[in-house]
């Protein structure tokens, strides 16, 4: 009864009937909206610790100079996925953008040296070629190098030699190239120099040298391009290479020669001071020389240096010869070889060369050089600074500090107090070729060099003179005080027999 008129009281259907299809529809429903919720924080804690992630790795790689991660997971991969010339590209679009890496430590004090007149606050350059066209100038100084080289750059633009043209050796930390010397040309590199200096104050206070390459298509035997190249760009940067020792482009070596390299810095040295003359900057000019010349070839070539007046030599360019130690597969492709296995060969080269050359010609060391060990051990041969190449494109942009850091750590075992500079001043003076003095059997008299005999009894005779003076006016002064005529220690007899014995001047 209560139940039927409750129904009666109560006529409206009820708003919801629990069936068993509707308990499962909620159920679904509750399931769903759990599901979708949940899902929806993993993703945000996902993307979260991805941007966390991502920023930490990009802090670390922008502001560890070291740069380990680039060096241990970036070149890794990118080794793995890039061919080396577009890695290689890569790697200058990023420098150029001005978000590459820097160096934000300064320089141990026991890493300064001087250069050509100029204070670098470490030793360790970058080699031409990375940069062939000025393009990552500023951006490969962010980097910690104490002087950057860009170029080889022709007169005129050429493409180089055909694709594929550089090979990695990765067994051997080494790399071939044939690149042939690709350049925009010299009217593209002035413009980028040109508006690097009005964008940036520190251009004139950075050391920045510019190597000068010849067109394919120029006479094998002709040095005019290099003396377009320094006409150019004299006005522009303190110093300029000249490049004959690039072993891929035909007949470039062959400027090595004697005969022929007397020639080219002959013509180079007047077309430098010629430019200074009109522009009043005047150049260093540095010669870039091959690993691969035999000893009588470095002494001829130290001989043409030194009579010239170049400023430098650079010691050296790649290799055409294949140690036995390589290991790569890649091994046997043509072209200059560079990296590790180069060292030997160029430290033989620089050794022998710093034999030849006076202490006054800097040479700079650039071969194989991976670690702070290898750098002081140029330093150590007579090497006032070192280039890097090979190692850079392996180890990317945290190698300049591994290697400055690894540097101080070898001075420190040394001694205290020892620094780059004192270690390659010794090296150098002690090891830098000097003038022999001539010497004569017993009872010869040896033939001298006919200034250097003028200037020599020149001296004898001033000598000569003033004591014939000094005892003329003591004899006089004796003379007066004692009342007597012309005679005594300064008579007119002792002044005869003074100046007779006057040797004549040849």
């Amino acid at each position: 009864m209560s139940f039927k008129l409750g129904r009666g009281l109560f006529s409206k259907p009820p708003l919801f009937t629990y069936t068993r299809s509707n308990i499962t529809r909620s159920r679904c429903l509750f399931t769903r909206t759990t599901q979708s919720s949940s899902s929806h924080t993993a993703r945000n804690i996902l993307s979260g610790t991805l941007l966390v992630a991502g920023t930490t790795l990009f802090l670390v790689y922008y502001f560890d100079s070291r740069s380990a991660v680039h060096r241990y997971v970036f070149m890794p991969i990118l080794r793995n996925v890039l061919d080396a010339e577009v890695s290689h590209k890569a790697a200058l679009k990023v420098l150029r953008s001005g978000w590459g890496p820097k160096d934000t430590r300064v320089d141990d004090e026991s890493l300064a040296t001087e250069l050509w007149g100029r204070q670098l606050s470490n030793p360790i350059g970058l080699a031409a070629g990375f940069d062939k066209d000025g393009e990552a100038i500023d951006g490969l100084y962010d980097l910690g190098f104490g002087w950057v080289e860009v170029g080889s750059v022709t007169p005129k633009p050429q493409p180089g030699n055909p694709l594929p043209r550089v090979f990695r050796l990765p067994s051997d930390s080494a790399i071939i190239n044939r690149y042939g010397f690709p350049s925009q040309g010299h009217t593209f590199l002035v413009s980028r120099l040109l508006s690097r200096d009005r964008a940036n104050t520190d251009a004139a206070q950075q050391l920045l040298s510019v190597n000068l390459g010849k067109n394919k298509s120029s006479p094998q035997d002709s040095v005019a391009d290099f003396l377009t190249g320094i006409r150019t760009f004299a006005p522009l940067a303190p110093v300029l290479v000249i490049n004959v020792s690039s072993p891929n482009t035909p007949g470039l070596r062959a400027l090595q020669g004697r005969g022929m390299l007397q020639e080219l810095l002959t013509s180079a040295t007047k077309e430098r001071d010629a430019v200074a003359e009109s522009t009043g900057k005047k150049a260093r000019l540095v010669l870039k020389i091959a690993p691969d010349l035999d000893e009588d070839a470095v002494r001829d070539l130290a001989q043409v240096v030194r009579e010239t007046g170049v400023d430098g030599v650079i010691v050296s360019n790649t290799t055409i010869s294949r140690p036995d130690t390589l290991l790569s597969p890649e091994k046997s492709e043509a072209g200059g070889l560079s990296g590790p296995p180069l060292k030997s060969l160029s430290l033989r080269t620089l050794s022998l060369l710093r034999s030849q050359l006076p202490a006054s010609i800097p040479i700079i060391g650039c071969g194989g050089i991976s670690n702070g060990k290898d750098a002081l051990d140029y330093a150590k041969a007579g090497a006032t600074a070192v280039q890097l190449y090979t190692a850079f494109g392996y180890d990317g942009v945290g190698v300049v500090r591994r290697i400055k850091d690894e540097v101080v750590e070898e001075l420190e075992k040394i001694g205290s107090g020892v620094t780059w500079g004192s270690v390659e001043r010794e090296a150098r003076e002690r090891l830098a070729w000097k003038p022999e003095v001539p010497t004569a059997p017993p009872g010869e008299v040896v033939k001298e060099d006919n200034v250097d005999s003028l200037i020599r009894e020149a001296e004898e005779l001033k000598k000569m003179l003033d004591e014939v003076a000094v005892k003329f006016v003591n004899g006089d002064t004796q003379q007066k005080s004692s009342g007597a005529g012309v005679g005594g220690g300064g008579s007119e007899e002792d002044l005869r027999e003074a100046v007779v014995a006057i040797p004549p001047v040849m």
